[in-house]
């Protein structure tokens, strides 16, 4: 899975507007539409926010790994 595909669901799964998800990373509905298109690539400081905003990994996020949270040693 592409994180184009994973944004797009973590964001409907959280039951939440292109324009919430826009508004929260800084940018335009539209610009955000272009990023969950993949007619944009989205820059890495909003994968980072998104990826802190759905408590997930980037590595979720950016589809390199199924497990959600990340790995964190005790």
């Amino acid at each position: 899975m592409t994180y184009v595909e994973r944004i797009r669901n973590l964001r409907e799964d959280s039951d939440k507007t292109q324009q919430e998800i826009a508004e929260y990373l800084g940018t335009s509905q539209t610009m955000y539409a272009r990023y969950e298109r993949g007619a944009n690539e989205m820059p890495i400081r909003h994968l980072i926010r998104l990826a802190q905003y759905y408590h997930v990994s980037l590595d979720y996020l950016c589809g390199l790994t199924n497990h959600k949270t990340p790995y964190s040693p005790r």
